[in-house]
């Protein structure tokens, strides 16, 4: 149940804070004092979209929170689903709106706005005005008897084998291509395929070719370096190197630190640092002869290199999607080659799958058929109740090819007075036929979803008196056990109110401001009177509201 709403800063609304109880709760007010910004906040709030000039003037940003008390186990269960755990029974769900972004919480943590859309799925249902013109798609026709009969089972049932009967489909279409294309990729693969493989290709291999072209080029500088480096260690045929100096020191360190004890620390440094560099020349010895280059070892690497280079142009901005590009180049000339077998073995798949769906939509088709007739007759009794007896609403189920929801076309009609034969109600029924159709398919739905607050927005558009008597009776009788919340222009509908608000702007300081008050009985007489008779109200109009809440039961 929806418990509270809470706006901030949006369009003529300043702040206000609107509380909701069990039951029937009716908000009224004058063209333009608010009402569609109210219920168009909870929209927000649910994840609808906005433009920047919902903001209130000179505000940054606008704000909606809605708080809901949930204790019915299936709500609480979906809920725990999506990882929502109701806090004490309460959830709340908040929209802070900014020009070009919003920020959306649950339970004061932020959440996706897709997470926000499923949770208020869950925990409300919104009709607004516009909602009737669902009833022009015989696509929700369809949705409306799957619902009434619960066959959600038998449709995800179907769809799942309808699902790899399509997938099987495509993978056979796209094997059945003209025998001459076939030829040519077959040989075109071929070709890519010996290209890359003639050429033994290994990941890093470029990356190594670059590095050893570039030591070839500077051959003459390396070596020159490493000889003279070598010559100053071995001192060369004259044998005067660092290597002879440091053994000569040592000996002579040796000498002295016979009669020097302290010196022999450093006769042992001397050695040591001798051996590092015997190391050190015979290291520079061995690069030595392994840079003694032939030039044509440089022809050698430039041609492997532009051979990479041609097969980057063509295959892939590196070595390993040139080898990423032949595994694939492989495998589709693999399916090609035997494309005859996988397509003879996918007919067998796709015969199977077609006989497997047509059985599904055959149990769809006769439960579907059975709900419909037992929802036609319950939407024909509210009809009948509110006001259109002789209003006929049939149901069309005809044979199509198997589709996402079966074999069947759904298609309501319509017959507005005896005698005349029903045609589609998307082509014919008017806005205050829709709007009674409507209502009756929401009442007779109701329960069956699950949804504890349902959101009427003037529902009684287009009808008025006796009809729109019974249309308040029966929001009253759908809020048994459920809340329901409806914007209404009309007092016989208000009558039947359990909580009634008014909605009303006034003018302060030069700005306009939304304000919603909480009626007590005698506030909604004159509210009542108002509807009726407009601003003035006499003693007349008042005893007539009085007399409408008192035959509605208030």
């Amino acid at each position: 149940m929806l418990q509270n709403l809470h706006v901030k800063n949006l369009a003529l609304i300043d702040e206000i804070e609107v509380e909701f109880g069990d039951g029937l709760n009716i908000l009224t007010g004058e063209t333009g004092a608010g009402k569609s910004i109210i219920l168009g906040s909870v929209n927000l709030a649910l994840g609808g979209r906005y433009s920047k000039d919902i903001l209130r003037q000179g505000a940054d940003y606008g704000l909606v929170e809605l708080t809901f008390f949930v204790e019915n186990e299936a709500q609480v269960r979906k809920l725990k689903e999506l990882d929502i755990y109701p806090e004490e029974g309460m959830v709340l769900l908040s929209r802070r709106l900014m020009t070009g972004r919003s920020v959306s919480r649950i339970n004061g943590e932020t959440v996706q706005i897709g997470l926000l859309k499923e949770v208020a799925q869950i925990l409300i249902d919104i009709h607004g005005q516009r909602d009737s013109q669902e009833l022009l798609s015989t696509e929700k026709h369809m949705a409306f008897v799957d619902g009434f009969g619960e066959l959600g089972k038998e449709l995800a049932a179907y769809r799942e084998v309808y699902k790899k009967l399509q997938e099987a489909r495509e993978k056979l279409e796209s094997l059945q291509m003209d025998e001459s294309y076939k030829l040519q990729r077959q040989d075109i693969l071929q070709y890519q395929i010996g290209e890359i493989e003639g050429a033994k290709l290994t990941p890093g291999e470029e990356e190594e070719l670059l590095a050893q072209r570039e030591i070839i080029r500077n051959a003459e500088k390396i070596t020159s370096a490493l000889g003279t480096s070598y010559q100053l260690l071995t001192g060369g045929e004259e044998g005067l190197g660092l290597v002879s100096g440091l053994e000569g020191l040592g000996e002579e360190l040796e000498t002295a630190s016979r009669f020097i004890e302290e010196l022999g620390d450093y006769r042992e440094k001397t050695e040591d640092l001798r051996y590092e560099l015997e190391e050190l020349s015979s290291t520079l010895r061995g690069y030595l002869d392994d840079y003694n280059f032939d030039p044509r070892q440089l022809d050698e690497v430039e041609s492997r290199l532009d051979l990479i280079h041609r097969l980057k142009k063509k295959y892939g901005a590196t070595i390993q999607e040139i080898l990423d590009y032949w595994e694939r180049s492989a495998q589709e000339l693999d399916e090609l080659t035997f494309a005859d077998e996988r397509a003879e073995k996918l007919r067998g798949e796709v015969a199977d799958l077609t006989g497997k769906a047509k059985e599904l939509a055959a149990v769809l088709s006769k439960k579907r058929k059975e709900a419909g007739e037992r929802f036609i007759q319950s939407v024909q009794q509210e009809l009948a109740y509110l006001d259109m007896p002789g209003v006929r609403l049939t149901l069309r189920l005809t044979a199509r090819e198997l589709g996402p929801s079966g074999q069947d076309g759904v298609e309501f009609f319509i017959s507005a007075n005896p005698g005349e034969e029903p045609k589609p109600l998307s082509k014919t029924a008017s806005g205050g036929e829709l709007s009674r159709v409507m209502l009756s398919i929401k009442n007779v739905l109701a329960g069956r979803g699950g949804v504890g607050t349902v959101i009427f927005d003037e529902v009684d558009t287009g009808v008025s008196g006796r009809a729109a008597q019974k249309i308040g009776l029966k929001l009253a009788q759908v809020a048994v056990g459920r809340q329901v919340i409806c914007v209404t222009h009309l007092a016989q509908v208000a009558a039947y109110a359990g909580h009634h608000s008014r909605i009303y702007k006034q003018v302060e300081a030069e700005r306009t401001y939304t304000h919603v008050e909480v009626l007590d009985r005698e506030e909604r007489v004159r509210e009542l009177a108002r509807i009726n008779v407009g601003e003035n109200i006499t003693s007349t109009a008042l005893d007539s509201a009085r007399e409408m809440l008192t035959l509605a039961g208030n």
